[in-house]
């Protein structure tokens, strides 16, 4: 697949199943992460992977969240399942430095980024992937269950595997729509 078919193709998938990324696939994907663009060359990002068991372990963390959060039933009842939906979970975390010259938003930013360019790198070999946040990226109880600092933010959960149904979403904005000149 060549750069331009991948952008230009390139969509969320969100009925996954088995298989997920193998190990060759995901070494392609993590380099593509550590590709995206970084101000200051700080490297605001940490990403943790959830696969087999450890999906269990990740829907427990959710589930003992909610219920400490005092989240709605329904919240509490899908919490343990919602890792199961794909073979593999990439979590992406900014983590934000004080920096003189790169501001918060730039390493949020750039966290994002990195999840874009780990879905199209798992695209691209024929994988899919979509990109969630929700409840769980917020939540101050996941971030502690994850040892991470009050500064430091959840920006998504990319899911990863093989498309149940194979999909071709068309177009859906005009470039018209959106751009204009100066």
């Amino acid at each position: 697949m060549n750069a331009i078919e991948l952008l230009l193709t390139r969509q969320s998938d969100s009925k996954l199943t088995e298989p997920g990324p193998t190990p060759e696939q995901l070494d392609i994907i993590k380099q593509a992460a550590l590709r995206v663009p970084d101000h200051g060359c700080i490297a605001p990002w940490q990403f943790i992977v959830a696969q087999g068991d450890a999906r269990n372990k990740l829907g427990e963390i959710y589930h003992q969240s909610a219920v400490a959060e005092q989240q709605e039933e329904k919240v509490i009842n899908r919490a343990k399942e919602l890792p199961l939906r794909a073979p593999m979970i990439v979590i992406a975390i900014a983590k934000y430095q004080e920096h003189p010259k790169v501001p918060r938003i730039e390493q949020v930013q750039s966290a994002g980024c990195s999840v874009l360019a780990m879905q199209q790198a798992a695209f691209a070999q024929e994988l899919g992937g979509v990109w969630r946040t929700g409840y769980f990226a917020q939540s101050s109880a996941v971030k502690k269950a994850l040892n991470l600092h009050e500064q430091d933010e959840i920006v998504g959960y990319l899911y990863i595997g093989t498309p149940e149904v194979d999909c071709k979403k068309s177009p859906r904005h005009k470039p018209e729509n959106y751009f204009s000149n100066l």
